[in-house]
C-alpha cells in the first residue's frame, strides 16, 4: 500500500468549498454542489464526506454516476489518491461487475444499480451519504433515484444526506427539488475551479450539410469533422478529443483519419474496459480520441489540449401512437458544448474547434431535453408502481412525466401483466422489475423461457436488448447464429448478457434480502443489476428495446398488494395463458431457430406481429405498414415478428431492421390480448360496408358479410361518410341550396336563433335536429341521396321563438323591382353582401338600394342581353354619375331599348321601345 497522495489532494480546488458543503449537510441534510470540471467534486468530495481524508467522522458514501466508464474511472482515481487498490476503501459496482469488499467505505455505482438497490432495500441500510454526480444530464434513472431518495428521507431515513453535484446544472431547480418544500430550498455550494483558457475556433463546413434525420448523419458532415481533426493536429499541440454522436460515426471518422501522425482511439460506453482504460491513461504518443458523450462529464482524459466538437448528440424519441421509436440525432445543447469545450482546458490552455458557425450557436437549445419528457416511460412507470406510487404524483421529480407518455406506458404494463388496470404492480410485475430489463423484454424472457428454454430465451432477449450490428442482417434467427459463432466485440458482450439473463430466468425471484448489520458493507446488485439507459455512443435499438433500468420491491409507506377480488385478468395474463397452452410440451417445446426467434420477438413486441400483404410488404397489428429491404430472406414470410423498425417522418411505411419468421398460431398466442371479434360497420370506398370480423389488432384474420347490421352502427357509418365525402351526398335542389344560403346570411348578420348552416361540421354536429328520422332509416349511400336537404333544413328554423315566420321578411327569396319583376336574391357569397342581378331598365325610378335584414344588396346591373354592365351598392350615386357612362357605351349597341337621360323619372320596363309604344 502506498501513502495517501496528499499533495494531489491538496491541489484539488474543490477543497475550498468543503467546509461550506459539510456545514450545509449538517444543517439541512441536502445540498447542491456546483463545481467546474477538474475541481475534484467526483473524487475529493466523497473521500472527505466518508472521513477517509480530512479527519471527519467515518461515514459510508455511495456515489451515483450516469455511466459505467465514469463509475470505474472515479473509483480508480479515488483509490489511487488513497494509495490503495480498488476494492479496499473505495470500490465500484456496475452491471455485471462488482469490485468492493467488507471494508469498502466509498462505493461508486451507476444510477441504474442504485435504483435497483432502492427497490430492494428502501432504507439503504448502512449508507450515510448519497452523491448524485452529473445530475445536469437529466437521465431518467437519475431523476427517479433523486425522487426515491427524497421519499426515503421524508419517511424512513431523515438522517440520510444527499448531494446533487454537477459542473453545469440548473442549481435553483435542483435546490428546489432537494429542499422538498422547505423555504428557499436546499443550500447551493459553489466551488471555484482553476480553469485554463480555451480558445474557440468556429469551423463550419464550406459546403451545405443536410441536418441530421433520425439516426442518419450526412456523410459530408463526418468528412468535414475528419478534416477539422486533421487541421487541429496541424495547428495545435497535444492530444485531440473529438465528440461524435454514436459508435457508427466514430468508426466512419476513424476510417477517414488513416495516415495521421497520431494513435486513433475510439471510446464509448460499450467499448472494452481495456480500450477505455487506455484512453484514460497518459500516453507518450500523440493521440486522437474519438468519443461519444461518455467523455463529456466525470472523466479527465490526460494530454488533451484540443477538442473537436461535431455539435451532434443522441436523444431518445418515441412515437407513442405507433409504438415505434429510436434514438435520434439532434443538435447538442449549449450546455453540452460548454462541457465538451472544458475538456480542452483541464490541464493547460487549449482550444475547441466547433464544426458550426457562431451565428448558429445562439440558436442552439440551452440545455439537453430531460429524458422524462421525451423517452419511453414504461420502465419508469413500473418503477413508480413497484415503489407504490403508480401515477408518480407523490414523487419530487425535477419535471413531471407527461400524461400522454404515462398513459402509453400504463397500456404496455397492463398488456404484459406487470400492473393491474388501476396501475398497481402485480407479483408478476415485481418479478419483472428484478430482471434489469424493459417490461417488454422481461415478458419475453419469462414467458419465452417456458416455451423455448431459459438458455435460448435469454440469448434471444440479449439480442433484442442491444440491437446487433447492421452487418448481422435483418433476420433475427440468422443474427442469433452469427452471434453464437462470432468473436467480435458485440458477440462478447452478447454472451455476457445472455449468461446473466439465463441465470435470472432460471432463478425465481425471492424476497428482498434482510439489511446487513452495522459495519457490514451491504452488497449492491451484481449480475442482476440494472443496465444503464442507452448511452449516446451505443448502436441503439428502438427505445422500447433499449430500456432504462428496472426496480424492485415496494416502499413500506406504500405497500403493493396483489390484485384484489373481482379484478379481471389483464390481456397479458390471457396472452401468457395462450402461450403456455401453445407450448404445453414444456420448456423447449418450440424447436428450430426461426420458430424460437419468432416467438420471443412476438412476446416482446406483440403489437408488431405483422401479416404479409405482398412481397416484402406487411401490416403490423398496430396498424402500421412495414416493408423489408431488397434481398431480405424474410420477404417471403407469411407472418413476421418485427423486433426493430424505424419510420421517417414522411414515410408511410416502417422499415424493418430486425425481424423473425412467424406463423399465425404463434402470432395469435403471443398477441392474444389484441384478438377481438365483432361487427364492423364503416364508411368505405364511398358506401357503407358491414361485415363480421375476427382481428388481431389491425390485422383481419377472417371477414364475412353482415346481413343485418346494427342500425346504430349503420347510422354512425353514414355520418362518417357525410363527414368525409361531404353533405353533397344528400339531395340538394336549387331551392334547398338557396335556403341554406339564406340561413347562412341570417346567421352571419343577425346571429341569435338563426343556425349556423354554412359549415358542414356544424350541421353534422346537429344531425339529430335536422336529419331525423330519415338518417336512421337509411342503410346505404343511395338512401342518403333520397333525403331532401331543403326539407330537412327547415327543421333548424327558430320555430320556438317565432322568428322562423320572419324568414321571408328578413331574407326574402325574391325582391320585387320597379318593373314588377320578382328577382331572386343570391345569398351564396360566403362573407359578402346578397346580390341582386337585374336588367338596368327595370330599376328606372328606384332611388335607394334595396336592403335585406338591414344590409344593402349589391346590385349587379345587367345589359338588355343579361350581361354585366355595372355593379353598385349605392343606386343614388350610380344614377347621378355612373349611369351616364354606361348609357354612352350601351345605347348604340342596344338602340331598341330605352336609355333616358333622366332615369329617376323614366318608366321602368323589361321591354323594348316598340313594346312600350303599343
Amino acid at each position: 500500500m502506498t501513502a495517501i497522495r496528499q499533495a494531489d489532494l491538496d491541489a484539488l480546488p474543490v477543497r475550498e468549498a468543503l467546509p461550506e458543503l459539510v456545514s450545509a449537510l449538517d444543517g439541512h441534510g441536502a445540498a447542491v454542489l456546483c463545481a467546474p470540471p477538474g475541481t475534484g467534486k467526483t473524487t475529493l468530495v466523497p473521500l472527505v464526506l466518508a472521513g477517509l481524508v480530512g479527519g471527519g467522522p467515518r461515514r459510508r458514501v455511495v456515489v451515483a454516476e450516469p455511466r459505467r466508464i465514469a463509475a470505474r474511472a472515479a473509483a480508480r482515481r479515488m483509490a489511487w489518491l488513497l494509495g490503495e487498490q480498488v476494492g479496499g476503501s473505495v470500490g465500484f459496482t456496475v452491471r455485471g461487475e462488482r469490485v468492493a469488499g467488507p471494508g469498502t467505505v466509498v462505493e461508486v455505482v451507476t444510477t441504474g444499480v442504485l435504483l435497483q438497490r432502492l427497490q430492494r432495500d428502501q432504507e439503504l441500510a448502512g449508507v450515510d451519504v448519497v452523491i448524485l454526480d452529473e445530475c445536469h444530464e437529466r437521465h431518467l434513472d437519475a431523476d427517479t433515484v433523486a425522487a426515491f431518495l427524497l421519499d426515503v428521507r421524508e419517511t424512513l431515513r431523515p438522517e440520510l444526506r444527499l448531494v446533487a453535484a454537477s459542473a453545469t446544472t440548473d442549481a435553483a431547480g435542483w435546490a428546489r427539488v432537494l429542499g422538498h418544500g422547505r423555504p428557499g430550498g436546499a443550500p447551493v455550494v459553489a466551488a471555484a475551479g482553476v480553469s485554463y483558457p480555451v480558445e474557440t475556433v468556429w469551423a463550419p463546413s464550406a459546403r451545405p450539410v443536410r441536418p441530421p434525420h433520425g439516426m442518419r448523419v450526412d456523410p459530408a458532415q463526418l468528412t468535414h469533422v475528419a478534416s477539422v481533426v486533421r487541421r487541429a493536429l496541424a495547428e495545435r499541440s497535444g492530444d485531440v478529443l473529438c465528440f461524435l454522436p454514436g459508435v457508427g460515426e466514430l468508426a466512419r471518422v476513424a476510417g477517414q483519419l488513416g495516415g495521421v501522425d497520431a494513435e486513433v482511439l475510439q471510446i464509448h460506453g460499450r467499448a472494452p474496459a481495456a480500450v477505455q482504460d487506455a484512453a484514460l491513461a497518459p500516453s507518450a504518443h500523440r493521440r486522437v480520441i474519438l468519443a461519444t458523450a461518455v467523455a463529456e462529464s466525470s472523466l479527465t482524459v490526460p494530454g488533451v489540449r484540443v477538442v473537436v466538437d461535431s455539435g451532434l448528440a443522441r436523444e431518445p424519441r418515441v412515437d407513442h401512437a405507433r409504438g415505434l421509436g429510436a434514438l435520434a440525432t439532434v443538435r447538442a445543447s449549449r450546455a453540452a458544448g460548454r462541457q465538451r469545450a472544458g475538456r480542452a482546458g483541464r490541464e493547460a490552455p487549449g482550444a475547441v474547434y466547433r464544426c458550426w458557425s457562431e451565428a448558429e450557436d445562439g440558436r442552439l437549445p440551452a440545455f439537453p431535453s430531460p429524458e422524462i419528457r421525451i423517452a419511453d416511460l414504461a420502465q419508469f412507470a413500473l418503477q413508480a408502481a413497484c415503489w407504490g406510487d403508480p401515477d408518480a404524483a407523490g414523487l419530487a421529480l425535477p419535471d413531471p412525466p407527461p400524461a400522454g407518455a404515462m398513459a402509453a406506458a400504463r397500456e404496455v404494463l397492463v398488456a404484459v401483466g406487470a400492473v393491474t388496470p388501476d396501475g398497481r404492480a402485480t407479483p408478476r410485475g415485481i418479478g419483472m422489475s428484478r430482471l434489469g430489463l424493459h417490461p417488454r423484454l422481461a415478458r419475453a424472457l419469462l414467458d419465452g423461457a417456458a416455451a423455448v428454454g431459459p438458455r435460448r430465451a435469454a440469448e434471444l432477449v440479449a439480442l433484442l436488448s442491444e440491437e446487433p450490428p447492421r452487418e448481422y442482417g435483418d433476420d433475427l434467427a440468422a443474427a442469433w447464429r452469427r452471434a453464437r459463432a462470432g468473436g467480435d466485440a458485440y458477440a462478447t458482450r452478447w454472451r455476457t448478457e445472455a449468461t446473466r439473463l439465463r441465470r435470472s430466468a432460471a432463478t425465481p425471484a425471492g424476497p428482498s434480502p434482510a439489511p446487513p448489520g452495522p459495519g457490514v458493507t451491504p452488497p449492491l446488485p451484481g449480475p442482476g443489476a440494472t443496465p444503464p439507459p442507452p448511452e449516446p455512443g451505443a448502436t441503439p435499438p428502438s427505445p422500447e428495446a433499449a430500456p432504462p433500468p428496472a426496480g424492485r420491491g415496494a416502499a413500506p409507506r406504500r405497500p403493493v398488494g396483489a390484485p384484489g377480488p373481482g379484478l379481471r385478468a389483464s390481456g397479458a395474463d390471457r396472452a401468457h395463458g395462450s402461450v403456455a397452452a401453445a407450448t404445453a410440451g414444456g420448456a423447449g417445446a418450440v424447436s428450430g431457430d426461426d420458430a424460437a426467434a419468432g416467438l420471443v420477438a412476438a412476446l416482446a413486441f406483440p403489437e408488431r406481429v405483422a401479416k404479409a400483404k405482398g412481397e416484402g410488404a406487411f401490416l403490423m397489428a398496430s396498424g402500421t405498414a412495414a416493408e423489408l429491404g431488397d434481398g431480405s430472406r424474410l420477404r417471403s414470410a407469411p407472418w413476421l415478428a418485427v423486433a426493430v423498425a424505424d419510420r421517417g417522418p414522411h414515410s408511410a411505411s416502417a422499415r424493418v431492421r430486425l425481424g423473425a419468421v412467424l406463423d399465425e398460431e404463434t402470432a395469435r398466442a403471443a398477441a392474444a390480448h389484441l384478438l377481438a371479434s365483432g361487427d364492423e360497420v364503416r364508411w368505405e370506398d364511398g358506401d357503407v360496408a358491414a361485415r363480421a370480423t375476427h382481428r388481431l389488432g389491425a390485422i383481419a384474420l377472417s371477414v364475412r358479410p353482415l346481413k343485418n347490421p346494427d342500425p346504430a352502427l349503420v347510422r354512425a357509418a353514414l355520418l362518417e361518410g357525410l363527414g368525409s365525402d361531404g353533405l353533397g351526398l344528400l339531395r340538394w335542389t336549387p331551392d334547398a341550396r338557396a335556403l341554406r344560403a339564406r340561413l347562412g346570411f341570417l346567421h352571419r348578420t343577425l346571429g341569435g336563433a338563426w343556425p349556423d348552416v354554412a359549415d358542414d361540421g356544424a350541421l353534422l354536429a346537429r344531425a339529430d335536429d335536422w336529419l331525423e328520422p330519415e338518417l336512421s332509416r337509411a342503410r346505404r349511400r343511395a338512401d342518403l341521396a333520397r333525403i331532401d336537404a331543403g326539407q330537412a333544413l327547415n327543421r333548424l328554423l327558430p320555430w320556438a321563438t317565432g322568428e322562423a315566420a320572419r324568414l321571408d321578411e328578413l331574407a326574402p327569396e325574391r325582391i320585387e323591382v320597379p318593373s314588377g319583376s320578382r328577382i331572386r336574391v343570391d345569398y351564396s357569397a360566403e362573407h359578402g353582401q346578397p346580390v341582386l342581378a337585374v336588367k338596368l331598365q327595370e330599376l328606372f325610378g328606384l332611388a335607394e338600394t334595396p336592403r335585406v335584414a338591414g344590409v344593402p344588396v349589391l346590385v349587379h346591373l345587367l345589359s338588355p342581353a343579361g350581361r354585366p354592365a355595372a355593379v353598385t351598392a349605392d343606386l343614388a350615386s350610380f344614377w347621378q354619375g355612373g349611369y351616364l357612362a354606361v348609357r354612352a357605351e350601351l345605347r348604340g349597341r342596344y338602340p331598341k331599348h330605352p336609355w333616358p337621360q333622366d332615369p329617376a323619372t323614366a318608366e321602368p320596363t323589361r321591354h323594348t321601345n316598340a313594346r312600350l309604344r303599343r
